[in-house]
């Protein structure tokens, strides 16, 4: 069935079924899943962030332990399928060249890195093949980033995530705005984006495919956006519900529980509204209070250990691990969807089914 959608082709990568399986951290999307999706001819995406939670170095040498994490799930993942990896970097990340470096050696197939804009991708991955994808939420972000790159380094992405403010996580989107629930939505999104890259790919002979990101869950969603124009679609709420996904059985049971009331857009310590689940830590803190903070090292570049509300890589770890009253539990807007825990190629099959069912309806 999945022979009747177009592979989703970045440069020489050639992605069968055109999902990529978002990243998700901390210790979310790690290589079991990652694996897992790669092996169903999609592509998975490592989350690089906080991988060092759990080492016992990672109190004294945060970085260290931060970039061993991250080797050691790219091996992981490269060992278990002959499949597409990937890594996820946020630019917010204070280690953000390091672990570049560490996919790069690890010789990972793509780098994916947006809460904020990749203008340095180029210059810390300088003489790799790897392909370099940036996120973005708007028409602007991406001109940026395209003039930049091609002024500093001569080189353009090798493709595009458009993230629309649906998405779970991090959302490159005013605070205000999405939570009036005007932010821009990701339809009005990809026609600005596309428009911009058609120009630029007219202009300078190039390919930069359009990768669709932000409340996709069903095979319907994902056949509109490729009607629409783009080449692929980024999944990562979904994935949390598949057996291969590797967080403790809470973290899911609160996914499969959560209802409309439950989802909410907070103020992250990353200077980013994020989207969340509630959580007895969430209620604390939208109600004024702080949770200390011990810090050794700064991950985030914008955050201050002083004076932020609490430490919000220990909260999504925290997360991961089940202690779910001093987590934050990231998800997008349709987890409320979700019902039932699966197997990853069950969940690729359906998506990939209905796709094909919508396209064919055309």
């Amino acid at each position: 069935m999945s022979s009747r959608l177009k592979p989703l082709i970045i440069g020489d990568l050639k992605i069968e079924i055109p999902i990529i399986q978002g990243g998700m951290g901390v210790k979310v999307s790690t290589a079991p899943l990652v694996s897992a999706v790669a092996d169903c001819g999609a592509a998975g995406t490592i989350a690089s962030v906080g991988l060092g939670y759990g080492n016992p170095e990672n109190a004294t040498n945060y970085v260290k332990a931060s970039g061993e994490g991250l080797r050691d799930e790219i091996r992981k993942a490269k060992k278990l399928t002959s499949g597409i990896v990937g890594v996820n970097v946020m630019v917010a990340l204070s280690n953000y060249e390091d672990l570049l470096r560490i996919s790069v050696e690890e010789k990972a197939d793509y780098i994916i890195s947006g809460a904020g804009l990749p203008l340095r991708l180029p210059e810390a991955t300088k003489g790799s093949s790897i392909k370099l994808i940036p996120i973005v939420s708007s028409a602007k972000a991406l001109s940026i980033i395209i003039k930049t790159w091609n002024r500093r380094y001569k080189r353009f992405p090798d493709a595009i995530v458009v993230e629309g403010p649906l998405a779970g996580g991090h959302l490159g989107f005013n605070f205000k705005d999405l939570t009036s629930q005007e932010g821009d939505n990701l339809e009005k999104l990809m026609i600005d984006v596309l428009e911009v890259v058609k120009g630029y790919e007219r202009e300078f002979n190039i390919k930069m495919p359009v990768i669709a990101a932000g409340g996709i869950f069903y095979g319907k969603d994902v056949a509109k956006f490729l009607k629409l124009g783009a080449s692929g679609v980024q999944i990562a709420t979904r994935f949390v519900t598949t057996f291969e996904c590797s967080v403790a059985d809470e973290f899911k049971a609160l996914y499969l529980a959560a209802k409309e009331e439950d989802v909410l857009i907070i103020a992250s310590p990353v200077g980013m509204p994020g989207r969340v689940i509630m959580t007895e830590l969430i209620r604390q803190v939208t109600a004024g209070t702080r949770i200390p903070v011990r810090c050794n090292y700064r991950c985030l570049k914008t955050c201050d250990p002083k004076t932020t509300p609490y430490c919000i890589a220990e909260a999504l770890f925290n997360a991961a691990s089940g202690n779910l009253d001093n987590a934050v539990v990231f998800a997008g807007s349709n987890v409320v969807k979700i019902d039932k825990i699966v197997s990853v190629k069950e969940l690729i099959d359906e998506i990939v089914n209905e796709t094909i069912k919508e396209l064919d309806k055309a």
